[in-house]
């Protein structure tokens, strides 16, 4: 299977668990809390995939920089948190460079 479905995949799951660890309310509510714990092991499972034919720094440069977007989208529609211009133009930047790595880099898979 391609490098990037795995990280896409690892990348989904991390976000999920993420956006639940907020709902599990430090681990007292039980579906969020399960949903986290199952959501990191598929996500690190997946992650230690991409890692056997993609370089460590950067499968987590862009598993990090998507994660951080997508998972600031899911505040805004699940939370209603409003992330405000100076998060918005760092996001950019973090976007940015993702796409620097990912077209630029001699050291990532194409």
């Amino acid at each position: 299977m391609n490098v990037y479905i795995y990280l896409t995949i690892a990348i989904v799951f991390e976000v999920v668990a993420t956006s639940a660890l907020k709902a599990c309310e430090g681990f007292t509510k039980l579906v969020p809390s399960l949903i986290v714990i199952a959501g990191y092991v598929a996500t690190f499972y997946f992650f230690s995939l991409v890692l056997k034919t993609m370089p460590v720094g950067v499968a987590y440069a862009i598993w990090c920089g998507l994660g951080i977007i997508l998972v600031t989208l899911m505040g805004v529609f699940l939370y209603g948190q409003k992330p405000d211009l100076a998060a918005v133009v760092g996001m950019a930047f973090i976007m940015v460079g993702v796409g620097v790595i990912n077209y630029f880099s001699k050291t990532i898979v194409h």
